[in-house]
């Protein structure tokens, strides 16, 4: 294997499929069998999802409510989705523990980075739950510190297109596919890859990041082989 500890980022309308709202048990039952088949290997994998196929802080904030409630909202649909996910995995035969930013013991853990680790080396999936239990950060913030946290070699930021473009592919038919590009030039572009702190995070601590499109069945597997499968972010752009 080419990578032995990943963070795995999920956006919560990944759990969507076709839908509009929710968890499409379909969707986290393929995702779960292709976590499965990934630490079957030997890979130790942690996974932060987001909570956005229920609510978003930020929407909620831009229509009257008050922005640190509306976060602690979302926070509160993350542990909802890392629940869900929890019992898939385990259902397709690996261990799971979710590793809440908040405390909430009925249901999980706290985070502790060093409990989480031991997890990781005791080959169980950990999912980190809540972001960085602060307002105002984002889960792809939260992916950033938590991989940086565990050691992570690779950080993996599941989208629904194919890697990072020069522009938006959907509006945008001649938008440019990158192989590779460096934390530099996404953030100087503007390219919407994640929120500004996480590049920064991941740039300062050298933590590559692989955007992928998440859809296409057996990707996340192929990547922990070692290929070359979307875009590649790392400290400088290969020439």
């Amino acid at each position: 294997m080419s990578h032995q500890r990943i963070l795995l980022k999920l956006s919560g309308e990944a759990l969507m499929g076709q839908g509009k709202y929710g968890i499409e048990p379909g969707v986290i039952q393929r995702l779960a069998a292709e976590i499965h088949s990934v630490t079957s290997r030997g890979v130790q994998l942690g996974v932060v999802i987001g909570g956005g196929n229920i609510v978003r802080g930020a929407g909620l904030a831009s229509q009257g409510l008050n922005r640190v409630t509306g976060d602690h909202m979302g926070m509160l649909a993350t542990i909802i989705n890392s629940l869900a996910l929890q019992d898939a995995i385990e259902k397709a035969g690996t261990p799971c523990r979710v590793m809440s930013a908040l405390i909430i013991n009925q249901v999980c853990e706290p985070y502790i980075s060093r409990r989480a680790i031991r997890h990781l080396e005791k080959e169980r999936v950990v999912v980190f739950a809540a972001g960085t239990g602060n307002p105002f950060f984002t889960t792809d913030s939260a992916a950033s510190l938590r991989a940086i946290e565990i050691g992570a070699d690779l950080m993996l930021k599941a989208t629904k297109v194919d890697g990072v473009y020069s522009d938006d592919p959907v509006t945008n038919p001649d938008a440019t596919l990158f192989d590779r590009i460096s934390y530099d030039e996404a953030l100087e572009r503007k390219l919407g890859v994640m929120d500004a702190t996480a590049l920064v995070l991941c740039s300062e601590h050298n933590l590559p990041i692989r955007v992928f499109n998440i859809f296409e069945p057996g990707h996340l597997g192929r990547i922990v082989e070692g290929q070359d499968i979307g875009t590649l972010i790392q400290k400088e752009k290969s020439k």
